[in-house]
Formats: C-alpha cells, structure tokens, sequence
C-alpha cells in the first residue's frame, strides 16, 4: 500500500484530488483502486506536458483533469534550484544533457542493453557535434554505466561530467541551459520542450508492449527522432492516446477499444501516425472479451452523499463479520 492510500483510508470522508506530474497520466489507470476511493476523486492535477490532451487517468472515476499552470511549476523548480547561476560568455554553448532511464529496473530492458541505449546517447550526441555532455542517471542505475559512459566519450573526443546530485532534471535545465536534451521516454523531454523552451531527441523508443506503452510512446508525435532534429507536430494526440489506452486496457471497452481497434484512426483529420504505432496496431484486432461467466454481482461505486457512503461502510463491515 502506498502511503497516499493510507491516508485517503484514514481519512474516509474526505474529498481527494491526485496530483500527476508525468507522461503516465495520459494512460488509463494502472492498478485497480477500491471505489470507495476512487469514487472521491474529484480532480486530476497534472502537467501540460501535451498542450490541449487530457490525461485519461481515473477517468473511470469521473475525475476531471486540470493543469497546472507552467508559471506555477517552474517557480516551484527555482526554489529548488536556488539563486540563478552566473552565466559565462553569451557565445558559450551549453552542454548536452543527456537522461538517464530506468528500463532495467522495470523489466522492460537488461543491464546491457540500456547500457547500450546510455552509448547510443552519447554517440548520437558527438556525431551533432557536440563535445561537452553532461550525463544524469537514475538514482537506481549501476555506477558502471557512468564510467562506461565517460570512456565512451573521452574516446570519442568529447567531455562527459556525470551529474550525482539528487536533483530535477528541471533544476539542471535552469543551470545549464543545455543545447540539446537527450532520452529516451522521460518525462523531462516534454518539460524541456514544452516549458522550457530547449531542443530535445529522443532514442531508443521500445518496440513493444510494455505496462506503460504510453509514457513509451508519447514522446514521438512532439520530439524529433534520435538525431536531435524536432518534428513536427502533428494532429491526433487524442485518438493516439485513446488508441494506446483501449489496447493497454481492452476490458473497460467503449471509446477507447474502438479506437484501438481502428488500425487506420492514429490521427484526426488525416495527419500521419508515428510509424512504430502503425506498425504495431494494424491489422489485427484486440481479442475478443472472455465469456460471460455468472458470478457475484460487483458492488457498485456508492454515491458521494456522505451519509449513504457512512451506511455503505458500516453494511460492508457487517458483511465481512457475518462471513466470519
């Protein structure tokens, strides 16, 4: 259990609003949550990381989604970062700042070839013909993929400083002022981008499935591929996001299935699907839903009136006590 959850438990009148600051709040929910919880969330606070997207949530709740304002997110990151840095000749380019991932620990890549994903940075960086990196890696990556990454670069003719203070990707951003941001399906490329106002490119989006296709793939449509040229944007953010929501979760049905189901609707108004998604949704469709199989009927989200949700509890604990 979470510690988010403890709380909401505790406190079991109490209207919840969740605050989401990464790409996994444009993907359906992941895990399920009891609807005595769910069912008070009333708002999704979240970056607008996508201008004009909504997160899909805990839409099945009813939560409606808000962005928070960028002015109030970047004054929260320089208070963090503290006073501004002194600045060095205004021809002076900044550094590449290059960001690390955490695929391993996911399960979704081995030790080798994230490691090889970390190299593929690096190399994609020099052949731009940068020769400054600044490197910042998960908190949970091996230091050998840190000093594996500065022989790289010391071979390549280039300078790499690795980053191991415990800070936002943000923070160095405002630091920095780096020339290119370099990842994978971090969340930190769309605030460069989008808050920022700093060049990004992306590499190595994974070609498969994973528990968060979403986060994987969101990145493509806004961000250049892995030579550090920006695309781009493109129309259909929103049937894409309903797209990669109905296949990641096919039993919750309605819009999102169908659009998962269109091998032909990756964009609005005719705009071009990222090429990987096309690839992966055409042409099959998902599989059908499992039978019908009689069962216990499921209980119902309770109403928000504070007193029926009070006799609710109290009918479930009496529930539970019989059955002992």
């Amino acid at each position: 259990m979470t510690p988010a959850l403890a709380i909401a438990q505790l406190l079991p009148e109490a209207p919840v609003t969740v605050y989401a600051d990464g790409l996994m709040s444009y993907g359906p929910t992941r895990n399920k949550i009891d609807p005595l919880i769910g069912g008070r969330v009333s708002r999704l606070l979240h970056l607008d990381l996508v201008p004009g997207l909504a997160p899909l949530l805990l839409g099945e709740f009813g939560a409606v989604p808000e962005a928070v304002p960028v002015e109030a997110f970047t004054k929260c990151v320089e208070e963090l970062a503290g006073p501004s840095p002194a600045r060095g000749p205004a021809a002076e380019e900044g550094p590449v700042l290059l960001l690390g991932q955490y695929l391993a620990a996911l399960n979704l890549l081995t030790a080798a070839e994230e490691e090889e994903l970390h190299l593929r940075m690096v190399r994609g960086a020099v052949a731009l013909g940068h020769r400054r990196l600044v490197f910042k890696p998960h908190p949970t990556a091996p230091d050998a993929w840190s000093r594996a990454l500065v022989r790289a670069a010391e071979e390549l003719g280039a300078e790499l400083t690795v980053e191991d203070r415990p800070v936002l990707a943000e923070v160095l951003y405002r630091e920095l002022r780096p020339a290119l941001v370099v990842g994978c399906f971090s969340t930190a490329l769309l605030t460069a981008r989008t808050f920022y106002g700093l060049p990004v490119a992306r590499v190595g989006t994974r070609p498969s499935w994973s528990g968060s296709p979403l986060p994987e793939q969101q990145p493509d449509p806004a961000h250049g591929g892995g030579r550090g040229r920006p695309a781009a944007r493109r129309p259909g953010g929103r049937r894409l996001r309903d797209r990669y929501g109905g296949a990641e979760r096919p039993g919750r049905g309605g819009r999102l299935r169908d659009a998962a189901e269109d091998p032909a609707g990756a964009a609005d108004g005719g705009g071009t699907a990222p090429v990987g998604a096309a690839r992966r949704a055409h042409p099959a469709p998902l599989h059908p839903p499992p039978p019908h199989r009689p069962g216990p009927p499921r209980r119902p989200a309770p109403p928000r009136h504070p007193q029926v949700r009070r006799l609710a509890r109290r009918a479930l604990r009496l529930r539970r006590a019989l059955k002992r």
